[in-house]
């Protein structure tokens, strides 16, 4: 079987897209993503998008999200500003689309210049929400990692994260500690992890080891998950520049149970069919 789909990228973060909405056929089993995933034997991508028909008479679509280790996660706001353009392609004057994913709605708005806001939901606080064993909710926790005591941020943006504040970004052990925080034992369902450098309170340097996949040249979760937790921390403004190794990206937040704004672009790279 022969699938059409798009591949784009959001800030260096390589998307799939494939477009269900007529055929609502099934996902490829986690071996068939990872072929897919893998640049050698498919299209390769850190992300695939799969869009199904919408469920409510108010949302132009739904999505499910799968890494390229074939995994299934709850969200990926990069791959979500990927849907958006699609869509916008469709018509000549809709740039508002709501969007049912496994965290929730979401909305996103295709801007003039083709950058993509999309608005994340409130942030999750609650360690068991999260999910992350914890007895008492704090601004930050320690972690004991490899020997090491370290201090994070852990919150839920859709998806689990934790964020280490570091002196420097690029020199951030990312290769050692990304993976052995991803599957701590205190993040049941892994986590996500950010290495945040704040600059100034509008711009901050960030990488990314994601859950699933390794360190990507961008995250769109873990863009907001980072300011969020310099927000609380009272280090960042409302509006901040996230700066990763594939591009730029600005989240806001307004605090409380304000959702996160994510802006980007998202951008065309190629079309093609998979093989299923």
């Amino acid at each position: 079987m022969q699938l059409p789909f798009l591949k784009m990228q959001g800030a260096g973060n390589r998307i799939v897209v494939v477009d269900q909405r007529d055929q609502n056929l099934p996902p490829p089993s986690p071996t068939e993503l990872r072929r897919l995933g893998n640049d050698d034997t498919g299209p390769g991508f850190d992300q695939l998008m799969w869009v199904g028909p919408a469920h409510a008479d108010d949302t132009a679509a739904s999505y499910r999200v799968f890494n390229t280790d074939g995994s299934e996660v709850e969200q990926c706001g990069n791959g979500v500003r990927c849907i958006a353009w699609m869509l916008a392609q469709e018509s000549d004057t809709e740039r508002t689309f709501t969007l049912e994913s496994p965290a929730g709605l979401v909305t996103a708005i295709v801007l003039n210049d083709r950058r993509v806001a999309v608005s994340m939901g409130p942030p999750e606080f609650d360690p068991a929400r999260v999910p992350f064993v914890a007895d008492t909710r704090v601004d930050r926790y320690e972690l004991d990692v490899a020997g090491r005591l370290l201090l994070v941020s852990v919150l839920a943006i859709g998806n689990p994260h934790c964020v280490l504040e570091v002196d420097d970004a690029a020199a951030a052990d990312v290769a050692v500690l990304g993976p052995a925080i991803e599957r701590h034992q205190r993040f049941p369902a892994a986590t996500n992890v950010g290495f945040m450098r704040v600059r100034d309170r509008e711009n901050i340097d960030l990488r990314v080891h994601e859950r699933g996949v390794g360190e990507t040249l961008a995250c769109g979760t873990g863009a907001c998950a980072a300011v969020v937790a310099g927000q609380r921390l009272g280090l960042l403004d409302d509006e901040v520049a996230v700066q990763l190794p594939g591009g730029q990206l600005v989240v806001s937040w307004l605090g409380g149970t304000e959702p996160v704004w994510l802006t980007g672009n998202a951008e065309l790279i190629s079309e093609g069919t998979i093989d299923l």
